[in-house]
């Protein structure tokens, strides 16, 4: 951070990077006066107050380099202190423990509260349009036993219960919490979440979502998308009798879908075809086509149910059934080899038929094969020993299996047909049913708001063993996700307004057309200012350079440079 030089002269580094764009946002967004109205200072004289301390670690999280708390300290000293919202002083006395106390205040805090008046800003500051909601959730995956996180109540408030479940990360053997995020589809920006304990279902978290969303957003007529958990009667029923709006999917599990694909079978259906471009992941090859159809019969509830086809992953289903037709033929083939050598063991019909089938377990529907046994004479010697002329022999039989595997082509040619259709269910009448698909296909965008939680912020490990402080540190990463969000947003549609098409953010200077937060904020990330110093004496300052790229992204988040200089 500094260095000593010739003739009393000492080189004073402060790491700026990208802390002005996430302070104008937080400032926009008034964090530091909520936290400090929510997690007020103690009577007795506080060096770092706690708000300044979770304002430290929040940007820390935002800036995508989040690390343990007793790092926390040493990253604030290299940055400027007034960046972070702190003195000299207050940069060089925060610790871990002042940040884990900071914590443990937040938890004690009325964060529903918070969160409320959080949003509510955000919606009215941005002008967020919160016509269409969806949801979603994913789970937090822990390391270690925490043994004290059983949902018992600290300080008088309920926690949640860190254990096992469905894990979406797939580790069953560790411990998790489920957590459950909504976005509005105005730029995938979030509005709400909840942690949940680690073993509940997904299925009855919608009603109190739902009804935590309405008041939000002041009205119960926004189209609520969220995955096959909601189709759920009770849900369902709760949503469209208090005049809400819905789309989901219909899980594989319902009558219904078994009805629609039996009748694919006999009968030619009309198919509109709504939309049809390039594949989006390859330069050359199959379109990416999309059609849809609305199922002659309703469901059971009396919802409109609307199928959709689409060409990649028709092809995707197709290729998946061949390999795994292709992975039980040659599974096959090395059971026939082992079963035709003259060292087999195998020895009963039980034993193959047992190999056999666990061989074509994931190909069972479209394969099937056939034990055949025969029998082989065996010869060995009558008694021990050296054999010679005068050795006997004595003759016997020996029972040998082979196996034919065959497919069944009436059952791949039906299941070809299904290939790339999945049904969504709605209670919208007056929506199209390529609206529906359109607004449905807005879902990946939430889920890619969790990647980033999981990638770019890196939630997990978490480096804290109580609950309360996991709970906390949440909240946080909530307000991270939104201000990642915000960020993402106002450059884009900033780029729209000046019919920008790309920027060249990536590496080599590669054209993006839709810049994420962590590329903006890696184009500042090298950003610092200088301070010489001789004998205790300021002798010239050294502030950062900006490229003009750099300036470009400030002038569509409408920043000024200075705040890259007027840092004290």
């Amino acid at each position: 951070m500094s260095r000593q030089g010739a003739q009393g002269f000492e080189l004073e580094s402060r790491w700026i990077g990208g802390l002005p764009l996430i302070n104008a946002l937080l400032a926009r967004l008034g964090i530091d006066a909520l936290l400090a109205r929510v997690v007020p200072a103690p009577a007795a004289r506080t060096t770092v107050p706690p708000a300044h301390a979770l304002g430290v670690l929040l940007r820390n999280i935002v800036l995508c380099a989040r690390r343990p708390l007793y790092t926390q300290a040493e990253w604030a000293r290299r940055a400027v202190p007034a960046l972070l919202g702190l003195t000299p002083a207050q940069a060089t006395a925060l610790n871990d423990d002042r940040i884990g106390r900071a914590l443990e205040q937040l938890f004690q805090a009325d964060r529903a509260a918070l969160l409320t008046d959080l949003v509510l800003r955000a919606i009215r500051e941005f002008q967020i349009e919160l016509g269409q909601l969806h949801n979603d959730s994913t789970t937090i995956t822990f390391t270690g036993a925490y043994a004290a996180a059983e949902g018992r109540t600290v300080h008088g408030q309920p926690t949640v219960h860190i254990t096992y479940g469905h894990n979406k990360d797939h580790r069953p053997d560790l411990k998790q919490l489920l957590f459950v995020l909504t976005v509005a589809a105005d730029g995938a920006v979030p509005i709400h979440y909840r942690a949940l304990d680690g073993n509940t279902n997904d299925a009855p978290t919608h009603i109190q979502t739902w009804e935590t969303l309405c008041t939000l957003a002041g009205r119960r007529d926004f189209l609520y998308v969220a995955d096959s958990k909601l189709c759920a009667e009770e849900s369902l029923t709760h949503i469209a009798q208090h005049q809400g709006r819905f789309i989901t999917v219909l899980p594989r599990t319902r009558r219904e879908d078994r009805w629609f694909r039996e009748l694919l079978q006999t009968h030619q259906l009309p198919w509109e075809e709504v939309l049809r471009r390039p594949n989006p992941r390859r330069r050359a090859g199959r379109e990416d086509v999309w059609k849809v159809v609305e199922a002659p019969l309703p469901s059971k509830e009396g919802y409109r149910v609307i199928w959709v086809w689409n060409s990649l992953m028709a092809a995707q289903d197709a290729e998946a059934r061949q390999a795994r037709i292709e992975r039980a033929w040659a599974g096959m083939q090395r059971l026939t080899t082992k079963l035709e050598g003259p060292r087999c063991r195998i020895r009963t019909r039980e034993r193959v038929e047992a190999l056999a089938t666990r061989i074509v377990a994931t190909a069972a529907r479209w394969v099937a094969y056939a034990i055949h046994e025969h029998t082989e004479p065996h010869f060995r010697q009558e008694s021990r020993g050296r054999p010679g002329h005068t050795t006997r022999y004595l003759r016997g039989e020996r029972v040998r299996f082979s196996i034919a595997l065959t497919t069944r082509p009436e059952v791949i040619e039906a299941d070809a047909r299904c290939d790339g259709l999945f049904p969504l269910i709605t209670n919208c009448p007056e929506l199209s049913k390529k609206q529906i698909l359109e607004a449905y296909k807005y879902q990946p965008r939430l889920e890619k708001r969790l990647e980033q939680l999981k990638t770019v912020e890196a939630v997990t490990p978490v480096f804290l063993k109580r609950v309360s402080r996991i709970e906390a540190l949440l909240f946080l990463y909530f307000i991270a996700l939104l201000v990642q969000a915000l960020l993402e947003r106002e450059v884009r549609r900033a780029m729209a307004r000046e019919t920008i098409d790309r920027l060249p953010l990536y590496p080599e200077e590669r054209e993006c057309r839709a810049p994420s937060t962590e590329r903006i904020l890696d184009l500042f990330a090298s950003l610092q200012r200088h301070r010489l110093w001789q004998q205790g004496h300021l002798v010239q300052v050294f502030d950062p350079e900006l490229t003009e790229l750099q300036r470009t992204i400030l002038r569509l988040l409408g920043i000024s440079p200075a705040v890259f200089t007027a840092t004290a």
